[in-house]
């Protein structure tokens, strides 16, 4: 009987607990996986693909992150359901589409709505197996009280409640006087816990944000040493605006931006010392992503896409594909690479299949990606995976193709973008329908619709049946969930 067949013959027969169910697995399959891992998700925020060492960066150094590297697995071919901030987040934390849960976009401060506490986050996942959890960085999924990480499976929050750039001191508004500013944007606030304890975030208080973040991570890591936990750092860097503490200040060759990733990196390195040091490495998964791809227009602050075409808020890889890491010694092969695609709707139900906890009673849809991660296979866990922007199903991937359906996007034409923290203005592109074979194509150039026509017609079909689940545009699908609401 081969591996997948014993798999299932395990999942079929089991009647056990949970976490005994996990063992047999583990034993049907002969990898040693422990009970109940600790988990680290480390969440970048308009990280380029092409914006740290293992996959590309050049001009400032990634110390930890290369180490990271070489002792973990990286995954090439990582997404993100969509290329902006709370959607993608949304994805992250119930493993759905973010069409499916009802959260578009980037929620501003007037936004009332958020996650409905109806959906199972990966923290309340964890919770099931009485793990500690932690949530230190940009939250994003609402600001108000029922929305933040304490209602959600958090047992300690702190940070910024959405992006760092939504206050009144954005470039966009910084020629009003204060007042003015004041009606288009509130000031930031600091919350710890579910308790704002500094209304008027400051350009000072935000150089401390990454060593903030990373100081509530050391010590949570500290404090739950002898549990199991999950801690989730969602970085507010390096969105712009850029801020970056005294000790990375103009190290870098790439100017703010450089050293604003030298801290990241820096953090990295905290955390798994921190993980080394108490001899929870070879019990804890550590993974590193993003939420979508750089913020092109703003130049000389924004990250690189590296080959991939165009950045965050369109469809294609550039805005979605997302240089990850996996790493977890002894269990994740070291110095190795995944080429197969996933995506961060996966990192729930895998995360659920590690610990022996049960899956949300809705469906979900991400699937386990275990074997990807240890390399027990290279065979995706599903036929296809949709690209959503906002209510538009734009593109699907499967296996080496990409199928982009005709739409409209945001782009800077071959322009520069800006400088100093101050953006380009975007122009607008269009597609038409247009299929990729990203292993000779990744940077999505190259239409090879009329080559394979049976191809088309299958990605087709494909979407038309996810178009009957989470709807197109104006057209709803059956099933789709609302967002919380006040």
């Amino acid at each position: 009987m081969n591996l997948a067949a014993k798999i299932r013959t395990s999942i079929a027969t089991c009647s056990l607990s949970a976490l005994a169910c996990w063992s047999l697995l583990c034993l049907s399959s002969g990898v040693a996986l422990a009970a109940t891992p600790n988990v680290v998700v480390i969440f970048m925020d308009d990280m380029g693909y092409a914006d740290i060492g293992p996959f590309g960066a050049k001009d400032y150094p990634t110390p930890n992150l290369d180490r990271m590297s070489r002792e973990g697995r990286r995954f090439t071919d990582f997404y993100v359901p969509q290329a902006v901030c709370s959607a993608s987040r949304a994805g992250l934390m119930t493993g759905c589409y973010n069409v499916r849960v009802g959260i578009l976009g980037a929620l501003g401060p007037g936004a009332k709505h958020g996650i409905n506490a109806d959906e199972m986050t990966i923290a309340e996942v964890c919770k099931q197996r009485d793990y500690a959890t932690a949530c230190y960085g940009k939250w994003h999924l609402g600001h108000h009280k029922k929305f933040l990480p304490m209602q959600n499976g958090f047992d300690d929050y702190f940070g910024l409640p959405y992006s760092n750039d939504m206050w009144p001191y954005h470039p966009g508004v910084a020629h009003l006087p204060m007042e003015e500013r004041l009606k288009r944007w509130p000031h930031l606030p600091l919350v710890d816990k579910n308790e704002v304890v500094n209304p008027q975030v400051t350009g000072k208080e935000q150089e401390q944000l990454t060593t903030w973040y990373t100081e509530r991570a050391v010590k949570f890591i500290e404090d739950n040493k002898s549990r199991p936990f999950f801690l989730y750092v969602p970085h507010s860097m390096v969105h712009v605006p850029l801020y970056v503490s005294d000790k990375f200040k103009g190290k870098s060759k790439r100017g703010l931006f450089g050293d604003v990733m030298m801290e990241v990196d820096w953090s990295v390195g905290q955390i798994l010392d921190t993980l080394r040091k108490h001899e929870l490495d070879k019990n804890t998964l550590v993974i590193f992503t993003s939420d979508n791809g750089p913020w092109l227009s703003y130049g000389d602050h924004a990250g690189s896409a590296g080959p991939l075409r165009e950045g965050k808020g369109t469809m294609f890889d550039g805005g979605c594909r997302e240089s990850t890491i996996m790493w977890w010694p002894g269990k994740i092969p070291a110095g190795t690479e995944c080429s197969t695609p996933a995506m961060t709707i996966d990192i729930l139900p895998t995360v659920a299949e590690l610990i022996g906890a049960k899956l949300p009673d809705h469906p979900i849809d991400g699937r386990s990606i275990r074997p990807l991660m240890t390399g027990e296979s290279s065979e995706s866990p599903h036929e296809a995976y949709y690209f959503y922007w906002g209510r538009q199903l734009q593109a699907i991937r499967s296996g080496n193709w990409k199928l982009h359906f005709p739409h409209t996007y945001r782009t800077l034409n071959g322009k520069p973008g800006g400088t100093g923290g101050v953006p380009a203005a975007y122009g607008q592109g269009k597609i038409e329908l247009s299929l990729f074979d990203l292993s000779k194509d990744i940077g999505e150039q190259h239409n090879v619709a009329d080559q394979h026509p049976d191809v088309v017609k299958r990605l087709q079909a494909l979407g038309d049946k996810m178009r009957d689940e989470l709807g197109d545009e104006n057209r709803p699908g059956k099933g789709q969930r609302p967002a919380g609401k006040l």
